[in-house]
């Protein structure tokens, strides 16, 4: 796997001024990125074999069907790459096929056309009921993938770019007909790796896998800009063993949310997001850095998100349910967080997010239980947390330990503001709300 050069060079400088026995540090660096083995496919095509021009105006949507076309019925052993050389490809949303890579060389970029009245409609995932911004149908995503195995989208540092302004544009005038397109989803699949790239100006969600198992996002950069409406970084939903790593993100919207299924539907189909590890993320959002929810209607659980540096934002770490949404939130971690410039640092709340439609059980509450959050720095921060949990489902086994916040240069110390909420808090300052109790250091704590 080719290394972006920001990485290339970080490691260069560390070899070339360390000494032996600290070189071999690098190699025990925490990694989950081994939950997918790396294919090296020996059989490989060019987009320019099938007609691909990478001039900027022809449109290529042909070329890219038929190359993935190709790939699917040949079946070649081991799977085939399929290169793109440098230059600017235009397309329509195409899907890709198991055992493929798509591979994007340093200068190529695979821009989504602009024109949505020939943009395919698919039907709304069943834990949504409906699209997401609207009733019925979605549009599918612009590089999409739909029960498939042993799939890469990688290459040097290439770019994928969702042209996403026609679609914000119709957001904001509210003349969309149906939910807008994510930049890359994944729909029951498995073994999934998406690296050595960038992501820009996604339509809606950038990264969406849902249903998936087995699924790594590493080395890539995400952008769009801070009005940019939705543009939520990666997103696993319902999804098991998802590793995210080594990226940064700099969008309008979470640059990591984990979700799985919203209100009566998400608990219908009751399939949970578990095993979900962040680790050295960098990034700037107008909304939140790490976030859970707010549609978790199956449930989540075991997320560990750590080393995470985050600038500019509207809330540190933010985890979030709502009455209706059913489900579980538990075994929550988030460790060694910076937090520089943010309306607040910690946000855990039961009342944010609309509902699907008028059918929601109010009485579905979710259980939010084992939430620690430890190693946390914030300077520049107006708020430090809030902590609101629900009246009849009270947050509980909440631990908070050694964080501190720190305001503006001249106002006041930041707050907290808590409710319906249990638990501990360990050399927390300034110090947490009543409801969470002086802890020694142990098994809550450290």
């Amino acid at each position: 796997m080719l290394l972006s050069p920001f990485l290339t060079l970080t490691i260069l400088l560390f070899f070339s001024s360390s000494s032996s026995s600290s070189v071999s540090a690098i190699y025990s660096t925490p990694t989950c990125s081994n939950i997918v083995p790396f294919k090296n496919r020996t059989d490989r095509i060019s987009i320019t074999d099938y007609g691909g021009v990478g001039d900027g105006r022809t449109l290529n949507t042909k070329a890219f069907r038929e190359a993935v076309y190709r790939i699917e019925h040949l079946k070649r052993p081991g799977g085939t790459v399929l290169y793109v050389p440098q230059g600017v490809y235009v397309t329509e949303s195409f899907n890709l096929t198991s055992h493929m890579t798509l591979y994007l060389a340093a200068g190529a970029v695979i821009k989504a056309q602009q024109d949505s009245r020939n943009w395919p409609l698919i039907a709304p995932l069943p834990s949504y009921g409906r699209g997401r911004e609207l009733p019925g149908g979605r549009y599918i995503s612009f590089i999409h993938g739909d029960g498939l195995t042993d799939v890469v989208i990688t290459g040097e540092n290439g770019t994928i770019d969702g042209q996403g302004d026609m679609w914000w544009n119709m957001w904001r005038k509210r003349t969309l007909k149906y939910t807008r397109p994510s930049l890359v989803e994944f729909v029951n699949s498995q073994d999934i790796i998406i690296s050595n790239l960038i992501f820009k100006n996604s339509p809606f969600w950038n990264i969406h896998p849902v249903y998936c198992n087995n699924v790594v996002v590493r080395y890539v950069t995400i952008l769009a800009p801070r009005d940019s409406p939705n543009t939520d970084g990666v997103d696993p939903d319902s999804s098991s063993n998802v590793c995210i790593e080594d990226s940064y993100i700099s969008t309008g919207d979470d640059l990591v949310a984990v979700k799985s299924g919203w209100d009566e539907y998400g608990i219908a189909y009751g399939r949970p997001s578990s095993g979900i590890t962040i680790r050295r993320l960098t990034g700037s959002s107008p909304f939140a850095g790490i976030a859970v929810g707010s549609e978790t209607s199956g449930g989540v659980e075991n997320v560990l998100a750590e080393n995470i540096n985050l600038f500019n934002m509207g809330v540190g770490i933010h985890i979030k349910t709502n009455k209706g949404r059913g489900g579980f939130i538990k075994n929550i971690t988030v460790a060694h967080v910076y937090v520089e410039n943010a309306r607040q640092g910690i946000k855990i709340a039961g009342d944010v997010g609309g509902h699907p439609d008028e059918k929601y059980n109010p009485d579905a509450l979710p259980v939010v239980k084992g939430i620690t959050i430890r190693n946390v720095w914030g300077v520049k921060v107006n708020r430090a947390g809030l902590i609101n949990g629900l009246k009849n489902s009270p947050f509980t086994d909440v631990c908070l330990s050694v964080i501190n916040f720190h305001g503006m240069a001249g106002s006041r110390a930041p707050n907290w503001k808590c409710s319906d909420v249990s638990g501990f808090a360990y050399q927390v300052s300034p110090w947490p709300c009543s409801q969470l109790h002086s802890q020694e250091p142990g098994s809550c704590a450290i």
